[in-house]
């Protein structure tokens, strides 16, 4: 089975029956394309948080983070320096790892020179995106985010490997691996063709 029923009764993707707010997460944001930047470098980070563990321990704390970082303002974020490291290990809310909340400040920095260089990190990041009408995917990784990391890595990017990269490809709609079955697919292959950003 790929999917299973949600509050309505109708088929979404299997992954959401591990928690019951996942529902809501798939329904209104999985999937469908996001062209802010703070929303992708929010993205970004909290999907290098993760590494390592579930998604449902970020989710809960997406918040906490958003009030940790600014909102995810890389320009503020940027700023950051070893006092800011110090009170963030001290925070509760979030995940207290040292090197995340380095790559977090560091990847800041790199969105930072991206913008000036490309315009927007959405101008860069979604020149790897998936045509619309792509068949969705069940890989970990794929050529399209293993070259996004290797680019991210050679503008110094931290903690974007493949299958970090492609998991924040998913959500953000990048690409849309709803399953067929799913009754979320259909609306975002349809945001996803509206969408200025996506490759043609």
């Amino acid at each position: 089975m790929t999917t299973v029923p949600g509050p309505d009764g109708k088929p979404r993707c299997r992954w959401c029956a591990a928690a019951p707010e996942f529902f809501h997460y798939h329904d209104s944001e999985w999937g469908f394309p996001q062209g802010d930047d703070h929303l992708l470098f929010e993205k970004l980070c909290l999907e290098g948080f993760q590494s390592g563990l579930s998604w449902r321990t970020i989710l809960a704390k997406r918040e906490n983070f958003r009030k940790a970082f600014h909102g995810f303002d890389f320009d503020k974020v940027a700023r950051f320096g070893e006092r800011d490291v110090e009170r963030l290990l001290k925070d509760e809310g979030i995940i207290r790892h040292r090197g995340k909340i380095e790559a977090a400040i560091n990847n800041a920095k790199r969105a930072k020179e991206m913008v000036k260089r490309e315009g927007s990190l959405a101008a860069f990041l979604w020149r790897y995106a998936l045509p619309a009408g792509s068949p969705s995917s069940t890989a970990a990784t794929t050529n399209e985010s293993t070259a996004l990391s290797k680019a991210l890595k050679k503008d110094g990017w931290k903690f974007v490997g493949p299958t970090t990269v492609y998991a924040f490809m998913q959500a953000m709609g990048l690409v849309n691996d709803h399953v067929d079955a799913c009754v979320t697919r259909a609306k975002a292959e349809a945001a996803r063709k509206k969408f200025r950003h996506l490759k043609r």
